[in-house]
């Protein structure tokens, strides 16, 4: 599956309204890195489909009350050198059950991570984790469980 060519056109308000957001918020977030505008670079902004699933993606962290600090920090560890950061990984979110804000947690077949100051640690005792399942859009956007 090739993330690399972005597909579609949305206007910031378009964006989130499929998101389940005001396009101010869209905008805030391409503005804090979360997402990109990967359509355009002038304004006004013009969004991918693919930049809608990112969105959809910080959307979910952001109400399981993972903070933004970690959104940011978790783009950075994935590699925002390439579109899309979120959308590639198997991301879940684990705590947050009154312990504090729960944890981003990258999924891989050896085990579960959560970042740390010195990068992905692995989890000794795992707990309960909530995959997240990014809109799949017909296949395009991610691949399947």
């Amino acid at each position: 599956m090739a993330l690399e060519r972005p597909h579609g056109r949305f206007l910031a308000g378009e964006a989130g309204e499929l998101v389940g957001v005001s396009g101010t918020t869209i905008g805030q977030w391409a503005r804090r890195g979360y997402i990109r505008a990967s359509r355009s670079t002038g304004d006004p902004h013009v969004y991918s489909l693919e930049d809608v699933a990112e969105a959809s993606v910080v959307h979910a962290l952001l109400d399981r009350g993972v903070g933004h600090a970690a959104v940011r920090r978790t783009i950075a560890a994935l590699g925002d050198e390439r579109p899309w950061p979120l959308l590639r990984a198997p991301l879940a979110t684990a705590g947050g059950d009154g312990n504090g804000a729960p944890r981003i947690v990258l999924c891989e077949a050896d085990g579960a991570y959560a970042l740390e100051g010195r990068g992905w640690q692995r989890l000794a005792v795992q707990g309960e984790l909530r995959v997240l399942r990014p809109p799949s859009a017909i296949g395009l956007l991610a691949p399947g469980p």
